[in-house]
């Protein structure tokens, strides 16, 4: 959820102050994109993973900060809710065996945190939404303790003006009600970040927005939620309707969503960060002290605060990120809408998948986007997110194709053109990408697995709860063994 912020109230003033500043901020970046040295030699990748805990019969745990004490290890960190853990991998050079090494820390912090966790009755479950949570959890009691996601419930609250309504019709319906916005809390997602430099960063951006769809297509995994099964990535709806600030009236005079998105191909990085301060107001209008002008003129790289606090509180699926590391600006691309889990080396599969085919895509004499409008591209999003890997998706030059087919033909070759010229050894890419594949041909991902197996249980007519218990657990179990999901079976 980005950087903290205090508990405090803001006035008409900080806003005006606030947006000042954004602007001022915009001002120094477009100075810095065109004069300052943003060039990487090694980009390098970094994964985010979100988690949940669940109690020894499968039940949300509310008891991060319990569970944080256990693990006492900086790379893990709250989320919005009581029940959610994050844990940032560092970044590492794609090339050689970077892939194989985050698989190997992810897998080693899973490990150690699921242990110490486990002393307080917390386990960890990397799953897009855990299908035990019920309506009790979705209160303000479940936020945690960090003023900054109280603050942030606040504020879209009262942008709002009115109750937050999820409605998402799949197999099931739902339609519910919440004063706040843990429901965002259910949705656990993996983050997958790029280091991009400026001049590719538009085609890289346009290239992670065109393959969204496939992404999702291939790694769903979000069936349940509340104890009915809707889309294959419910989260996509969930987390699109749970931090709206729009009322009714508002989405009918055409104001943008902040989860968003985006409604065209972009030509700069800058397009973006530009659209974030004309679209949308602030949520968290607190000014710093830096005039990030004068550090220009200082010859010192400005941190931009203003403008990062901004972006993050702007959900776009791929979202630009500004920032500083030892002294030197970069800018990288946060892939955002994939579900936690179901594996470590699924995740991996996962990220190879996509780092290898924006990389080819980029690369291609004919860019796909200069092929495919805008709209389709959304499309192809939101129809992935609600049927998954059976979606038939739009691609250039072969009309409406079914996603298996259009990635086991089409894209894995790029995918793997795109790693091999990152110069990621091969091995590494055959034993991901391989992944993808066998997913594709047997038609199994985690939301179709979890599918499967709640069809499968004998309770599954008579008490929902028992039988998302059951499928809560032997998914844990799979999930622990770290074998990929589509060699998993059922029990009984």
């Amino acid at each position: 959820m980005g950087q903290d912020v205090d508990a405090r109230e803001f006035t008409r003033e900080d806003r005006t102050r606030y947006r000042a500043k954004v602007r001022r901020c915009l001002d120094a970046l477009a100075s810095m994109l065109g004069e300052a040295d943003f060039s990487v030699d090694h980009p390098q990748i970094g994964i985010e993973v979100e988690f949940n805990l669940v109690d020894a019969a499968g039940d949300p745990a509310l008891r991060n900060a319990e569970a944080l004490d256990r693990i006492a290890d900086e790379g893990f960190q709250t989320e919005l809710g009581l029940f959610n853990l994050e844990v940032n991998v560092p970044p590492v050079q794609i090339g050689g065996r970077g892939l194989a090494k985050i698989a190997e820390k992810l897998r080693d912090d899973l490990m150690h945190a699921d242990r110490q966790a486990a002393a307080v009755d917390a386990r960890l479950l990397m799953i897009g939404i855990l299908p035990t949570l019920q309506e009790s959890h979705f209160t303000g009691d479940a936020i945690s303790a960090n003023p900054r996601y109280h603050l942030l419930s606040d504020q879209i609250l009262a942008a709002r003006g009115e109750d937050i309504e999820i409605e998402i019709d799949g197999v099931d319906r739902l339609a519910t009600t919440t004063d706040t916005i843990i429901p965002e809390a259910a949705c656990t997602s993996t983050q997958l970040h790029l280091q991009v430099e400026p001049d590719e960063f538009g085609a890289a951006w346009n290239a992670s927005q065109a393959v969204a769809g496939v992404q999702l297509a291939v790694g769903a995994n979000s069936p349940f939620l509340l104890g009915r099964q809707l889309w294959h990535e419910t989260r996509i709806a969930l987390f699109e309707q749970a931090t709206d600030t729009r009322s009714e009236e508002l989405k009918v005079q055409g104001v943008r969503p902040r989860v968003w998105f985006g409604e065209r191909w972009i030509t700069s990085v800058f397009d973006l960060f530009e659209e974030n301060a004309k679209y949308f107001p602030a949520l968290l209008p607190v000014v710093e002290e830096e005039d990030p002008i004068e550090e220009l003129a200082a010859g010192r790289i400005p941190s931009l605060a203003e403008l990062k606090l901004h972006n993050g509180t702007v959900y776009r699926w791929n979202r630009p990120i500004y920032d500083v590391a030892n002294g030197r600006p970069h800018l990288r691309i946060e892939n955002r809408l994939l579900p936690a889990g179901p594996t470590v080396v699924d995740t991996l599969a996962n990220a190879a998948f996509f780092y290898g085919l924006v990389k080819a895509l980029v690369l291609a004499e004919r860019p796909v986007w200069s092929q495919m409008s805008f709209t389709t591209a959304e499309e192809n999003f939101h129809a992935a997110a609600r049927t998954g890997i059976e979606t038939e998706l739009a691609w250039p030059n072969l009309g409406t194709v079914p996603a298996r087919e259009l990635v086991v033909r089409h894209l894995l070759p790029l995918a793997y053109a795109g790693l091999e010229s990152s110069a990621v050894d091969q091995d590494v890419a055959s034993r991901l990408l391989g992944i993808i594949e066998q997913r594709c041909i047997t038609g199994r991902n985690g939301a179709t697995w979890m599918i499967e197996a709640f069809r499968r249980h004998p309770r599954s007519a008579t008490d929902r709860l028992v039988a998302l218990r059951d499928l809560t657990m032997e998914y844990r179990e799979h999930m622990l063994s770290g074998e990929p999901v589509h060699t998993w079976t059922h029990h009984g």
